[in-house]
């Protein structure tokens, strides 16, 4: 389930961002303060629900939806999606959709890590962070 991924994480690596953001068009100006910036994730669970809340000097979000539904998303980008949040397997997995493009955000926890691929029109992207 989510519990393995329920804590407190903090970026310490990012991978192939720039391109990533390239591929989903996001503007020059935008890319940069997506490159310096040093998100925390917090993933919690609230009743049925998962709450992943993205703290950063950019942007701050709080997504929360049950497992396998579908709800409505503002991207940091300004990208209006529908997002999913599934487990496949031993992997947390965030879907959104938008004018027939899908994007994934895989997170998986290795050596106690957790591990981000980010993957759109196979454009990927690994941001690693470790526990807060």
């Amino acid at each position: 389930m989510v519990d393995a991924f329920c804590a407190t994480w903090k970026l310490v690596d990012s991978k192939n961002f720039d391109d990533y953001m390239k591929a989903l068009n996001v503007g020059f100006a935008t890319r940069q303060i997506g490159l310096t910036t040093k998100p925390s994730v917090q993933i919690s669970q609230d009743g049925d629900k998962v709450v992943v809340k993205t703290t950063s000097t950019f942007k701050n979000t709080v997504l929360s939806s049950k497992l396998g539904e579908e709800f409505d998303e503002t991207t940091p980008d300004d990208r209006h999606v529908k997002s999913t949040f599934t487990m496949e397997g031993d992997t947390f997995v965030h879907t959104q959709r938008w004018d027939g493009k899908e994007s994934r955000f895989v997170r998986e926890i290795k050596d106690g890590k957790m591990v981000m691929t980010l993957t759109f029109e196979g454009v990927q992207a690994i941001r690693t962070y470790e526990k807060v």
